[in-house]
């Protein structure tokens, strides 16, 4: 074999890696939505998962890709670790299809009908290739670029693996690599290491074996010499997976990597326990020295796989268990909404008093999240705090996350629901709750505020600051409105919003007007001045979420204002309310009284 040959042999790896890529992308690109959807609905019964991973990874062709997914949805809180274990095992089974499709090369020594030459790689490369550029270069239709890209792909992995199959065609009569792979019938530990180094390095299972599929065109690869190999092939695509998964990741995701570890762990030696009975007994003597073609390693490469994974499916629930002593739980910055979570169950479908009932605990844990959001990005504004902003990003994630769920669980409880009490309870839950949701992304952009500041080194002066403290304290009392009303449905609370929402409006006018003319005066620099106008648009924004939660709780009670929002807000503006007369001119000599006192001490300074 000379070193014509060997840079063709890398050649061809070049091809077959990137064709498998091409291939496995334009895969993932036309199906990523209804594979995630699908992954989505996974229950808590293994075997539905484990087909499901099964058929998700032979569709895109990669473990790799299924595990990471898998494993970003278990932190993202769509699935459970439990409900991940059984896509996990599928997926390694289903990562063996891409080997049975390789053994197509098998055909290379088949002789008769014309048909049977049409599935020759030698022929099926070529006509995926001219599908696949007439479709991207002359069609020009939805998924076309798509469905060239696939084809594009497969037919370059099968030119790079008929060069590859090309370049190792010498060492057919070579003595030297026959007795090498006879070397690996004696010490299996180096077939296995070799396994498991080459997986690693390339970060794929299906490659590797793929390697060993062009290798045996040579003749020489018995079942002795390379169970071992693929053995080790398990354990390094799993490394790398777990790697992958673990970067940045929570807990739980981490774990799924943890448990694609375990699970090839364990199934190898069992593999390797059940090789060593079988031997011993004489039952793999027809098999153990006979020269396994491309189709021999895909089916030795399958049956490992899916023994493994039918004796292991029934003891997941320890891979699980094994995995959170081996990965601890994330330190708890934020607040915890797994009890909330677990109200939100289908099977209160049937009783849709409760199921509101979990709902509406649901919005009101988003309700205080959101409040203690807000306040705490207020104080992120005097003082820069990183460790409040990761609490407070935790919670915004928790808020959101309960906001997508309450979402979808009032969606389909809708049909459950009759006209009537329920009915009606049930539209002010899907008003409220993204009101919530919005009001926990503008104490997001309070801190985003806040950082630029820092980034900047840019200050706010210290009148402004004082003014920001009024701002506060009127935040907090028009949001303990707006939770209060909201938690008991409750109008007389909800008619003391829109009286403080006024006055807010009007601090911030006034606060915008001092701040302009503090920077035209050369007391703030203007960057700071630009953040703080941001800031007031911010704050300004969140009293009118609380507005609109007051105007919805209200029309609990008052089907005519559930009608006319703005006519009843706009009579309220105009004075025609006395109750609202009262309490904005309270609410007005209250922060306006303390804006007083924060303006005569900086006139005195």
């Amino acid at each position: 074999m000379t070193i014509f040959n060997v840079i063709s042999l890398f050649g061809g790896l070049a091809l077959f890696l990137y064709g498998m890529r091409l291939m496995g992308n334009g895969l993932k690109e036309s199906s990523s939505d209804t594979l995630k959807g699908a992954m989505e609905k996974v229950t808590n019964n293994p075997l539905v998962g484990f087909l499901l991973g099964m058929f998700v990874t032979a569709v895109i062709q990669s473990s790799t890709a299924t595990i990471v997914l898998t494993s970003g949805l278990v932190g993202a809180g769509v699935i459970t670790l439990h409900q991940s274990i059984g896509v996990i095992i599928g997926a390694n089974v289903g990562t063996t299809i891409t080997g049975q499709i390789i053994r197509l090369l098998d055909l290379n020594t088949s002789g008769g009908a014309t048909w049977i030459d049409l599935f020759k790689p030698s022929t099926l490369a070529p006509i995926a290739a001219i599908v696949g550029i007439l479709l991207i270069m002359a069609v020009k239709s939805r998924h076309s670029d798509v469905v060239g890209q696939i084809a594009m792909g497969f037919g370059i992995l099968f030119t790079g693996l008929l060069n590859m199959t090309a370049a190792v065609s010498p060492l057919s009569g070579s003595e030297a690599f026959a007795q090498t792979f006879v070397g690996l019938s004696d010490t299996p530990v180096l077939g296995f290491l070799a396994g498991t180094g080459v997986a690693f390095l390339i970060q794929s299972s299906s490659a590797t074996i793929g390697i060993l599929q062009a290798l045996s065109m040579t003749g020489a690869l018995t079942f002795s010499s390379v169970y071992a190999i693929i053995i080790g092939v398990n354990i390094g695509d799993c490394v790398t997976t777990a790697i992958v998964c673990s970067i940045g990741s929570k807990a739980d995701a981490k774990r799924a990597g943890i448990v694609h570890i375990l699970f090839n762990i364990c199934g190898s030696i069992l593999i390797v326990l059940g090789i060593a009975i079988l031997h011993s007994m004489g039952y793999l003597d027809a098999l153990w020295n006979k020269a396994l073609n491309s189709g021999g390693i895909a089916n030795v490469h399958t049956v490992f796989r899916l023994v493994s994974a039918l004796l292991l499916l029934p003891v997941c629930s320890q891979f699980e268990k094994l995995s959170r002593v081996i990965v601890k739980d994330d330190a708890q910055i934020g607040t915890s909404v797994e009890k909330e979570l677990e109200l939100l169950d289908e099977k209160f479908f049937s009783s849709p008093a409760l199921a509101l009932s979990g709902a509406s605990t649901a919005i009101a844990t988003m309700a205080k999240l959101a409040r203690e959001a807000v306040l705490s990005a207020m104080d992120i504004l005097q003082e820069y705090d990183q460790h409040a902003v990761d609490v407070l990003n935790e919670n915004e994630d928790s808020i959101d996350l309960l906001a997508d769920r309450v979402d979808n669980y009032l969606i389909k409880l809708s049909p459950h629901v009759t006209m009537g009490h329920g009915s009606e309870l049930l539209n002010y839950y899907i008003q409220c709750f993204s009101e919530f949701e919005r009001i926990g992304d503008y104490a997001v952009n309070l801190t985003e505020n806040a950082a630029e500041l820092r980034e900047r080194g840019a200050e706010l002066s210290e009148a402004a600051r004082r003014e920001l403290g009024v701002l506060k304290d009127a935040l907090d009392e028009i949001l303990g409105y707006a939770c209060k009303g909201f938690k008991a449905v409750d109008a007389r609370t909800a008619r003391r919003i829109e009286p403080v929402e006024e006055v807010v409006d009007d601090l911030v006018a006034t606060l915008r007007g001092n701040h302009i003319k503090r920077v035209r005066d050369g007391k703030c620099t203007v960057y700071a001045g630009l953040t703080f106008l941001d800031m007031l648009v911010n704050i300004e924004r969140i009293s009118d979420q609380c507005s609109n939660l007051g105007v919805y709780t209200l029309s609990m009670s008052d089907h005519s204002i559930q009608s006319n929002h703005h006519e009843y807000i706009h009579k309220l503006h105009q004075g025609q309310n006395e109750e609202f007369n009262r309490r904005y001119a309270e609410t007005r000599e209250k922060y306006f009284g303390a804006l007083s006192a924060v303006e005569a001490e900086d006139k005195a300074k």
